[in-house]
């Protein structure tokens, strides 16, 4: 299970890295019961160095815990270490387009205005990211039929929970 999980965590990081998506932080969390600690090495070797992989001590206090969360969320945070995104079960697996989503629009969105953090390049990037999205909605939009034909606009609407 962890390996698939961890083969397309790193298929999802490159693919994102691919669309100019970089300085991105990825952390794997190991759960702190006995089975998982036995397994930490297997699921260090799973992925690249490129993602984290960290082993919660038995003493300390639980991360997902901590964190009002679940050994299978997504915890997904803006340059500037606020919590964008907390995604649970279903949402979180990454055969579906929520994780995806959700990394895309913390990197691009300026939630506080002006920020230290972005980049020149990163706007052009986000610009095409949105472009190739409204694209794809554009083919999905249903063609207008008949004389009573009217245009609806469709918006896509990006709900923070």
């Amino acid at each position: 299970c962890f390996f698939t999980f961890s083969t397309r965590l790193e298929d999802l990081r490159v693919k994102l890295e691919n669309e100019g998506l970089v300085n991105i932080s990825y952390v794997i969390v190991n759960h702190q019961e006995t089975y998982s600690q036995r397994k930490f090495h297997l699921l260090k070797e799973s992925v690249s160095d490129y993602i984290t992989v960290y082993q919660q001590d038995e003493q300390q206090a639980d991360v997902w815990t901590t964190l009002n969360g679940n050994k299978d969320d997504f915890l997904i945070y803006d340059r500037c270490g606020r919590l964008v995104y907390h995604l649970g079960l279903p949402y979180s697996f990454l055969s579906f387009q929520y994780v995806e989503e959700s990394i895309k629009i913390a990197y691009c969105e300026n939630k506080c205005g002006n920020c230290s953090y972005m980049e020149p390049e990163i706007d052009g990037i986000c610009e095409n990211i949105t472009k190739k999205a409204d694209e794809k909605l554009a083919e999905i939009e249903p063609k207008p039929t008949g004389q009573h034909s009217h245009h609806h606009n469709l918006h896509r609407r990006r709900q923070h929970h």
